[in-house]
């Protein structure tokens, strides 16, 4: 008999800010502490993230899929999710989804004084096209570009 699939997510390393966002936008997500639940338990049709942000941190630019559709679960402390229809703040035990092709940019933003913590799960649809609501950028073909198509460098 093997052992069942479990883990502790307090044993797994976070990435701490990583992104591969181009310099302009690094800042916005430094405080973000990512630990990827899904990965090591051998998942491969949808991602799972324990994520914890510092105070002032945000969970990414305000963006949307066009194939891939997210949730989000606040586990500790309180966010505040950015839309097109303004700002809803999320405690404990509160969640979102934002379904794939709906152009209505999201972001979580941690305006507490304190950590919060959430899991986000997206399915891994390939194709996806990620566009950002704010800012002259969109994610094709594994690069980030500006809208018109030309690379970001």
């Amino acid at each position: 008999m093997s052992n069942p699939p479990v883990i502790d997510p307090a044993a797994l390393t976070a990435d701490t800010g990583a992104t591969d966002y181009p310099q302009p936008f690094r800042a916005q997500v430094a405080g973000r502490h990512r630990v990827a639940l899904g990965d090591p338990l051998g998942l491969t049709n949808f991602g799972v993230n324990l994520t914890r942000l510092a105070p002032g941190a945000s969970s990414a630019l305000r963006h949307w899929h066009s194939r891939q559709d997210e949730f989000v679960f606040v586990v500790d402390g309180e966010l505040t999710l950015v839309t097109d229809a303004g700002e809803t703040l999320l405690t404990a035990g509160m969640c979102a989804g934002f379904p794939h092709g709906v152009a209505d940019g999201h972001r979580l933003i941690n305006r507490s004084s304190r950590p919060a913590s959430y899991l986000e799960v997206g399915d891994r649809s390939g194709g996806d096209e990620v566009s950002y609501s704010d800012e002259d950028m969109v994610w094709r073909d594994g690069a980030y570009r500006h809208r018109d198509g030309t690379p970001w460098e």
